[in-house]
């Protein structure tokens, strides 16, 4: 944090050091200069995933006790040395511990015995490479601390719990024993943090963007690192299905797709450097004829669905995409459009309206044009599963769909799409005044369903809700009117 002191701000905690060991220069940046660190909306959602998570693990040791969060570490650990000294103090939250000057909360610490049992309370559906990075720093300052740890855990989220109601969660999460495969790396963890502290100590790292700044997650740093390095409008990143083909280019010193020779490259990303080589936009005789073949009518259609880590509805599984919201653009006879949707935002199940409206409006023949179909047709699959009395009606849907996005991955490319046959990227290169940019509040499905969720929130004034409800209607009609759009342009080539 700016606020905080030098000082305070390089001392070394398990955040720290895992960014250290995604990239040296994020860690250096994020205390030397942490006003270039620019988190993103996604950055933000995950944290609040995150906490709900946490929060409902807790739940499920009611006679745990919570070290409260407290600006100074020391005080922290101080508490947290109280507690373990306590009789009776079984179970703790965030316990704090220090070990080398390298600070770390921990999610769940449970005395078993003589030793105790570290759980780290993950919100992923599985144990991710990165959280064995994590449970080894925690289990290195642990003992380092002096304190008996038998085992540890990684406790994530169980996909194959199916909320019964009623705030039953206790089947919500799964766990697996970790002590294995952290065992060699907790070895490491003393040098990770030297290395770290030298890094602090010298100047700026000279590291240069690459497949680490997204990897584990987004660097908030990236922005500033790739701003400092000479710019190309067409790097060989927007190739699709970038490989080792793609990698060895760079090794060689290639930059911008139009630098690559001919016969380097095969299929969609030969395609690709072709067509942004020649600048020239290329739409296939087929796209004519295959749209000419669609009978009438058309049904234009798109979700917008929600997921939770945790489910609110009885029924469903964490993760599992929701659908609250659908717009279809009806086209009965060439040129002749209708528009029809539905957005629940009561905060109640949703799947049976929506399961009721869009049989309604889809009626019994005619394609259903979707982009990226199968998810699309998985949801509907879903559906089925949740409202079983509507379930063969709704499986008929499903054979229905023509995928858009197939159609103008095999006719169509712009340069302008930069490798993408995403609607954002194509749609811009079509029809330019139905950029997303123009809306305001929801641009995108993310920003969909986070104004979703603020809606439903009981917090949220009224006349916010209707801003967001406003929003989400204008950015889900403008997703089915591209694709009326696109399937025109591909027809008449204007």
């Amino acid at each position: 944090m700016p606020s905080l002191p030098l000082e305070r701000r390089r001392r070394l905690s398990k955040s720290k050091l895992l960014s250290w060991l995604q990239c040296p220069k994020r860690l250096w940046l994020e205390i030397h200069r942490p006003q270039v660190a620019q988190p993103d909306e996604e950055a933000k959602r995950r944290f609040a995933v995150g906490h709900n998570v946490d929060e409902v693990a807790r739940s499920l040791q009611p006679r745990g006790i919570l070290i409260a969060s407290v600006e100074n570490p020391d005080e922290a650990v101080r508490q947290t040395s109280e507690r373990i000294e306590a009789a009776g103090s079984r179970v703790l939250f965030q316990p704090a511990f220090q070990h080398r000057g390298v600070l770390i909360r921990a999610d769940i610490l449970t005395k078993r015995g003589a030793g105790y049992e570290l759980r780290e309370v993950k919100s992923s559906a599985s144990v991710k490479p990165q959280h064995y990075q994590d449970a080894a720093i925690q289990s290195w300052v642990l003992r380092g601390a002096k304190l008996k740890l038998d085992s540890v855990r990684i406790q994530h989220i169980n996909t194959a719990f199916v909320y019964p109601g009623g705030g039953d969660y206790g089947k919500l999460f799964a766990a697996k024993a970790v002590d294995d495969e952290i065992r060699s790396l907790a070895k490491e963890v003393g040098k990770w943090a030297d290395s770290a502290r030298t890094t602090l100590a010298g100047k700026e790292p000279k590291i240069k963007t690459g497949k680490h700044c997204k990897d584990p997650y987004p660097c908030p740093c990236y922005s500033y690192c790739s701003g400092k390095e000479p710019q190309t409008k067409y790097p060989l990143s927007i190739l699709p299905r970038a490989g080792k083909a793609v990698l060895k280019l760079i090794e060689e010193g290639y930059r911008d797709v139009r630098e690559i020779p001919p016969g380097r490259l095969t299929g969609a990303q030969e395609r690709v450097r072709r067509i942004t080589k020649s600048g020239r936009v290329e739409l296939l005789p087929g796209a004519k004829k295959a749209v000419r073949a669609l009978p009438y009518p058309r049904y234009y259609f798109d979700f917008e669905t929600v997921q939770f880590a945790v489910p609110i509805w009885a029924g469903t599984r964490p993760y599992q995409q929701i659908p609250f919201q659908w717009s279809c653009h009806i086209e009965r006879a060439p040129g002749k459009l209708e528009h029809q949707g539905l957005l629940d935002t009561s905060g109640y199940p949703p799947m049976q309206a929506v399961a009721e409206s869009l049989l309604r409006a889809l009626g019994d023949n005619g394609p259903i044009l979707a982009h990226h179909d199968s998810f699309e047709k998985q949801r509907i699959e879903e559906l089925a599963n949740l409202v079983p009395k509507r379930a063969r009606e709704l499986r008929k849907l499903i054979v229905r769909f023509i995928d858009t996005q197939g159609l103008a991955r095999d006719y169509y490319y712009h340069p302008a799409m930069k490798g993408s046959w995403g609607l954002k990227n194509v749609l811009p290169t079509i029809a330019p005044e139905l950029d997303y940019e123009g809306l305001e509040h929801v641009q995108d499905g993310g920003e969909a369903s986070a104004a979703y969720l603020e809606i439903i929130a009981p917090e949220t004034p009224s006349e916010r809700k209707r801003e967001l409800r406003a929003a989400l209607e204008r950015y889900c009609e403008r997703d089915t009117f591209a694709l009326v759009r696109m399937m025109r342009f591909f027809a008449t080539g204007k």
